[in-house]
């Protein structure tokens, strides 16, 4: 797929359609919000899961979000293991390296690095990020509609 991402819908109608291109007929529409995380996490997963659920704003995670979510959930959690890792190793970037003695970065630099990339891509998924909230347009005290009721107004 070459271009742009496909904007939602439910935006074209909120931000308007300047191009006048016809809205796609058939997008599916989530429900459910996100609520309780799955039993198989970790405690320490299940915490971050409840914690960022509380902090989002209301009906923006839905069910359908929750492989997204998960992904997103595992990431920080390592993430935050291998950030605890490289302080109590203090200023411990560099390490000697078994086989030859040089040193080398350390190979939790390697993991935390990779988590942030996770992290990042799964947050522009979900909104999570400053860019892609101002993006989006929740008004929580007026019901979620779908959007083909919106047009129609």
């Amino acid at each position: 797929m070459q271009g742009r991402k496909p904007v939602p819908t439910a935006l074209k109608v909120i931000r308007g359609n300047p191009g006048k291109r016809p809205f796609t007929r058939n997008e599916p529409q989530p429900t459910g919000d996100l609520e309780e995380p799955p039993d198989y996490l970790t405690p320490s997963q299940q915490d971050i899961w409840r914690e960022a659920v509380a902090v989002s704003p209301s009906g923006l995670l839905k069910k359908l979000d929750a492989s997204i979510f998960e992904t997103w959930v595992v990431a920080e959690d390592i993430y935050r293991t291998a950030a605890l890792n490289i302080a109590k190793l203090g200023s411990a970037l560099l390490v000697r390296s078994p086989s030859n003695g040089m040193l080398v970065p350390s190979p939790v630099l390697a993991i935390l690095n990779r988590q942030a990339l996770i992290k990042l891509r799964c947050a522009a998924e979900l909104g999570f990020s400053p860019t892609a909230r101002a993006r989006i347009s929740l008004n929580p005290e007026e019901p979620q509609t779908h959007w083909t009721e919106l047009k129609k107004a």
